[in-house]
């Protein structure tokens, strides 16, 4: 979570430092469109920088996982981003209207200042002029339909399927905005380091919305898989697919994930691989959680033989520290990722191990799991506690600090619900653990 802070807030001061550095004075206008005019400028600077990130991180660009932390990272990145094109977007669009409706009302009067002559303008820049209220009425509906969509991919009652076909006309209402920018930034200001940088993002951004409306993304990354077997948990209300990726898989990590694609019509799904990598195998395991509509009738949609498609692998959530000493925490469905991780520590000799304790917290106890667990865990030689609620109460910051004596000197590495995870991390860090051995999968994609 740090990386993905810091290089946040280090884009937005870039994007707007260089662009306030060159326009020191902007709010100091006497007039108020030419201050409109600025404040049009830095809010529409900062709305398409960020629309461009957002097209970039979009391509699901596996080089910035490691400086993100992992795709999941790169997600709530990616969501960060769209807020502050949301908020952006919006405060552009106020400044445009606001000065109408304040001159309407009566509260103030509006002198245009004289338009600047077009003597000595080069070619380009009389073009660029020429086409600026086309850019202007493009923008405006472009506007409009960039914020219904980014609306809507961020409620998450618009069911998921949905949300992602909508969400890839982004990419067209992107490119109506591209033109929009190129128009109208000032054209003084395309030789500045703050216009190179918008050059330099609307170029990455419009090569990157080519791949997202032409299906591309990922597509390297893709193979064709079999399904072999499905198993149903039915207290947890969880389902486990095996697919049989062959030799085309390019092997992954214990906590990692990929997307996976069942029905066209639905879409890639990501889930957390519960499987350790046996190129000899050639196999995955899956382990879904009903959450919604479509997942919960995969059990019963799902038949061996069918085919499916599989992309990745992706993520930064595996187990990588130099500690001797780790504790594991999933919630529910979260133990996945933990499961894959357990099965590679079997088949190390005693002496590679680790001292670990894995806690697996749960509403209700599923038998059938939790025998699979016991023995993973006895072979792979970990301390095993199983949390049930209705028995044990909620798992607690406290207790872990109370069952694990040594808690200090371990690395934390957590995957379940959100707020579980933020309570387990504020009780650690809150009693001296430094927030970096925290490590939490943001398994959210919305």
């Amino acid at each position: 979570m740090r990386n993905i802070k810091w290089i946040f807030c280090l884009f937005l001061l870039v994007v707007a430092g260089f662009w306030i550095g060159f326009h020191p004075d902007f709010w100091a206008q006497d007039n108020i469109i030419l201050l409109r005019n600025q404040f049009l400028q830095l809010t529409g600077l900062i709305a398409i920088s960020s629309m461009s990130l957002i097209l970039v991180l979009a391509t699901r660009p596996k080089w910035l996982e490691p400086w993100l932390g992992g795709l999941d990272k790169t997600y709530r990145l990616h969501k960060w981003l769209g807020i502050t094109a949301l908020v952006m977007a919006v405060t552009h669009w106020l400044w445009i209207e606001a000065p109408k409706w304040a001159r309407d009302l009566g509260l103030i009067e509006i002198s245009r200042p004289p338009r600047p002559s077009r003597e000595g303008m080069g070619a380009l820049q009389q073009f660029l002029m020429s086409q600026k209220h086309l850019a202007e009425g493009i923008g405006e509906w472009s506007f409009y339909a960039a914020v219904a969509l980014m609306v809507v991919a961020l409620v998450k009652l618009v069911p998921y399927r949905w949300f992602v076909k909508t969400h890839k006309l982004i990419a067209i209402a992107y490119l109506a905005l591209v033109f929009h920018a190129a128009v109208l930034f000032n054209f003084d200001d395309w030789m500045t380091p703050s216009g190179m940088i918008l050059g330099v993002l609307l170029l990455a951004g419009a090569y990157s919305a080519v791949l997202v409306l032409t299906n591309r993304v990922g597509r390297r990354s893709t193979i064709t898989a079999t399904l072999e077997k499905i198993e149903t948990f039915p207290t947890m209300q969880s389902v486990e697919v095996t697919v049989n990726v062959g030799r085309q898989w390019p092997g992954h990590r214990a906590g990692q994930f990929a997307f996976v694609t069942f029905d066209d019509k639905e879409g890639a799904h990501p889930f957390t691989i519960a499987s350790a990598w046996n190129p000899s195998d050639g196999r995955l395991k899956i382990l879904i959680k009903a959450l919604g509509d479509y997942t919960s009738t995969l059990h019963s949609r799902l038949k061996p033989g069918s085919t499916a498609r599989v992309e990745g692998p992706y993520g930064g959530f595996t187990f990588d520290d130099a500690d001797a000493r780790q504790v594991w925490i999933g919630g529910g469905i979260g133990i996945t990722p933990f499961l894959a991780r357990l099965k590679d520590l079997a088949q190390l000799p005693a002496g590679a191990r680790r001292n670990i304790d894995l806690y697996h917290a749960v509403p209700v106890e599923d038998e059938k799991l939790s025998l699979r667990l016991k023995d993973l865990a006895h072979r792979a030689g970990i301390n095993l506690h199983i949390i049930v609620d209705s028995r044990d109460g909620l798992l607690t910051g406290e207790q872990v600090r109370k069952d694990v004596a040594d808690w200090k000197s371990a690395s934390f590495w957590f995957c379940g619900p959100r707020d579980f995870g933020t309570a387990l991390s504020r009780d650690l860090t809150g009693n001296g653990l430094p927030d970096t051995r925290f490590h939490q999968e943001l398994f959210e994609f919305r």
